[in-house]
């Protein structure tokens, strides 16, 4: 497994997203494919590399944030400095989706009771009407 190679294609099709995505994050300078002429090579390692990437995405993590995650590991291989990196970046990331949490949670709410005295008001004049 560790031998095989895949097109931009292969590739973007076996993680669900598009050839573009896989060049976009190219250019960002996340994967470097080899080259066998003018196609792109891309290796386990880009797939793995790739897979950190759309993790670190759905999660909320920034591009930048992602390539220092993965420039770390290139740096560290103990992988010490990214654990701690990654460890900091999450508890942030939670506190700051715990903070979203609680203002969604009160908005909600505050909707809600619009919605009950909307519904009243009309319940209300529904009646008016009727009498």
């Amino acid at each position: 497994m560790t031998d095989q190679f895949f097109t931009v294609t292969q590739l973007a099709s076996e993680l669900g997203i598009t050839p573009r995505a896989v060049r976009f994050y190219e250019t960002k300078g996340l994967i470097n494919p080899g080259r066998a002429g003018k196609t792109r090579i891309y290796t386990q390692r880009d797939r793995a590399r790739l897979i950190l990437i759309l993790r670190g995405k759905r999660l909320g993590f920034s591009l930048q944030e992602i390539k220092q995650f993965l420039d770390l590991y290139e740096i560290d291989r103990t992988q010490q400095e990214q654990l701690t990196a990654l460890l900091k970046a999450v508890r942030e990331r939670m506190h700051l989706l715990e903070e979203q949490k609680v203002a969604l949670d009160l908005t909600l709410a505050e909707l809600q009771n619009v919605e009950r005295e909307a519904e009243d008001r009309l319940s209300q004049k529904a009646g008016k009407l009727a009498s």
